[in-house]
């Protein structure tokens, strides 16, 4: 059944491998849970999942092939025959009380008379919890008018990190913790951080007294150029793109943001409200920011296509060259380049501009998603 279970798992794109479930054949064999349906939830996720941001896919096909299972003792009755049943719980029997229950009328009298005992518990119960209801008609938390027991909602229901699916929309966090794959830590500055592991050393040879050592604390020195879209059909994508803005500026310490509209031109500016009279020049940032800057474009490249290809085409102002000479000169002067796009992948194929825009990225076009992200961060660190 296990092996049933680690092939839905493979085909809801889960990656999960053979050791894993070995692993959770292991862990099953020592009895840490029994006949409970959620203690088995957790710890199948944790001996097969290795990634939360794969949770909310394993909560979907959990959810799939455990339909209708309440608990691992309904599904161990409904696999297990009632004769090899009775044969096990009868070898457990000593031969005085196999006597005792024949006399009793077999072992379906000892059944029936058991579960009289227990309907007779529960209208006991019931009628103690209806004493003890209030105005509004109900009992305990968890229970109906009735006194029936309701089942609240089950763990892999909940879907508690469904954010997490690495083809959804970004949150801020999300996009620190995929930023994060473009790092090269390095100590620099003045020494404002405690070194514990040398102080210990040097507290040793001197003898047992202390001697505090302080070391420069460790920054990502990677040095990035943001260009950013503003306006127009960027309009629908604001939130994501002020997150990811704002998940930039806290992970590079070397940050260099500029705004564009649809296509990179002559000029671009670092303030959106004074994008008329405050426009930097294009070719000065080519030859200000030294080549070994990463560079990321982040843009919906939904626009006419003449606005890539051609002179003039700037719905804003009067381009004298073609976007896609300027992004040809990018492309020249840095060795990694990138786009990222907030649309969705499966769109992309039906736009001319984001076919043209990709084209000239050299195909490192990748989607606004945490694997987007991650793919993007891991090509601009080769």
């Amino acid at each position: 059944m296990l092996i049933n279970f680690f092939l839905a798992l493979k085909k809801a794109r889960i990656p999960v491998s053979i050791t894993e479930l070995l692993h959770l054949l292991d862990v099953l064999k020592a009895r840490l849970v029994y006949a409970d349906m959620d203690e088995f939830y957790y710890l199948s996720r944790m001996a097969l999942v290795k990634d939360e941001r794969h949770y909310d896919k394993f909560d979907r096909a959990f959810a799939q092939y455990f339909k209708g299972l309440e608990d691992l003792a309904g599904m161990i009755a409904a696999l297990i025959p009632d004769e090899f049943l009775r044969r096990e719980f009868e070898k457990s029997l000593t031969k005085e009380e196999l006597e005792k229950i024949k006399s009793l009328g077999g072992l379906e009298k000892l059944i029936e008379a058991f579960k009289r005992e227990v309907e007779e518990a529960a209208r006991e119960g019931d009628q103690k919890d209806k004493e003890g209801k209030g105005k509004n008609g109900r009992g305990k938390e968890g229970e109906d008018r009735k006194g029936k027991k309701r089942r609240g909602k089950r763990q892999w229901d909940k879907r508690d990190y469904k954010a997490y699916d690495d083809n959804v929309e970004l949150g801020t966090r999300g996009l620190k913790i995929s930023l994060r794959r473009l790092r090269k830590l390095a100590r620099t500055g003045a020494d404002d951080e405690f070194d514990i592991n040398n102080t210990i050393d040097k507290t040793a040879k001197n003898g047992g007294l202390l001697d505090i050592i302080m070391r420069p604390e460790r920054r990502n020195t990677v040095k990035v150029l943001l260009f950013l879209d503003n306006g127009g059909s960027m309009d629908a994508h604001v939130k994501t793109t002020e997150e990811l803005f704002s998940a930039a500026r806290s992970e590079f310490k070397h940050l260099e943001t500029f705004y564009f509209h649809n296509f990179l031109y002559d000029g671009v500016w670092k303030e959106q409200n004074r994008r008329m009279n405050e426009r930097l020049d294009t070719f000065d940032i080519l030859h200000k920011y030294a080549h070994d800057y990463k560079v990321i474009f982040v843009g919906d490249a939904t626009m006419a296509p003449y606005e890539i290809t051609h002179a003039g085409g700037s719905v804003e102002h009067w381009n004298e060259e073609a976007g896609a000479l300027w992004m040809q000169r990018v492309m020249d002067t840095y060795d990694k380049v990138i786009w990222i796009n907030p649309t969705p992948l499966d769109t992309w194929e039906y736009s001319t501009s984001v076919a043209l825009t990709k084209k000239l990225v050299d195909d490192q076009m990748f989607p606004l998603t945490i694997r987007g992200i991650e793919e993007g961060m891991n090509f601009l660190t080769k």
